[in-house]
């Protein structure tokens, strides 16, 4: 039930040894930072391949991100930690998903040995799907065309997915995150095929929000990719209990009332919150309505948090 390459030991989340070793596998590879639209693409056509022919569909991607390995002082900054990313990945069908640790010894395999590696670890290996333009191997050798040869000299059926567009322009990880950082939401979502969400435990804060009328949920989340500070509609559910409750969110450092704090999310419910500190939450944002801004007083501050809160009643038509 254990995937390793070059004597680095994978993480195998989902159906694991079941899936790999007992059927037909049909393996999705890549990095897939946001498990986006383009990704899908790929993830999906293994999906279907599997299940035509009665085949496990798996993915392979790899952590931490390569930048981190060969860029330390600039890395890739991730929309989605591992966790997440495997969640997202499974949701879409996969049977198994695999982290392969990104170390310097993984990187320096040769382009040549990549399929064959895989092929040793995972015998049931029938068949590969990537990008088109995905690379592989030391100094990114492997190509397409090489892992097509290296396929039909091995009898794994390579598939290349083209990239996917919207706009005009291809669909990317790094486009997304661009879109997250200057605020535009409602795009970042589009080219994600979902809402742009996080997760976590709702922590005791100093209630200033309490105060002056608007309570807020703190909830700690220190994500790779910072997105727009500022103030976000937001849905909110505990997994698992299935409705999603309206709300609006600040994700920032609170200048009105704190200095050089860290970025924070406090989300403050439409509705008569049922949530406690220690409760585990799920956030989806849905649009931003304004950056963070520093108010000169309380009643300012409170002046611009029930606009926040008209605004966001609009949108989910509460009234």
């Amino acid at each position: 039930a254990e995937f390793r390459a070059v004597n680095a030991q994978a993480q195998v989340v989902g159906t694991g040894g079941r899936a790999l070793s007992s059927r037909p596998l049909h393996l999705a590879i890549g990095i897939f930072d946001g498990v986006h639209l383009g990704h899908r693409a790929v993830v999906e056509s293994a999906i279907s391949s599997a299940r035509q022919c009665g085949g496990a569909a798996a993915v392979l991607t790899f952590d931490p991100h390569p930048s981190r390995l060969f860029r330390p002082e600039s890395p890739t900054r991730l929309i989605l930690d591992a966790g997440r990313r495997a969640q997202r990945l499974l949701a879409l069908g996969a049977d198994a998903v695999i982290t392969q640790p990104f170390t310097a010894e993984y990187a320096s395999m040769e382009a040549e040995a990549f399929l064959p590696e895989l092929r040793r670890q995972l015998p049931m290996l029938a068949a590969v799907y990537v990008g088109e333009n995905w690379r592989f191997g030391r100094g990114r050798r492997g190509d397409v065309a090489m892992l097509l040869a290296s396929g039909q000299a091995g009898g794994v059926h390579v598939f290349s997915a083209p990239r996917v567009s919207l706009d005009g322009e291809p669909i990317s990880s790094s486009r997304i995150r661009a879109l997250l950082e200057r605020g535009e939401l409602a795009r970042a979502n589009s080219l994600l095929g979902y809402n742009y969400g996080c997760e976590g435990i709702v922590t005791p804060g100093r209630q200033l929000g309490r105060t002056i009328g608007f309570p807020t949920l703190n909830i700690p989340w220190a994500p790779e990719l910072v997105p727009c500070l500022g103030v976000y509609v937001v849905r909110v559910r505990a997994p698992g209990d299935g409705d999603w409750l309206p709300a609006v969110a600040n994700y920032g450092a609170r200048p009105t009332v704190e200095t050089g704090a860290e970025p924070r999310l406090e989300v403050h419910l439409l509705t008569e919150c049922p949530f406690f500190s220690g409760a585990f939450l799920e956030v989806e944002w849905l649009r931003f309505l304004r950056p963070e801004r520093r108010f000169e007083s309380l009643d300012a501050l409170r002046l611009q948090l029930n606009r926040d809160c008209e605004a966001a009643r609009a949108e989910f038509s509460l009234h």
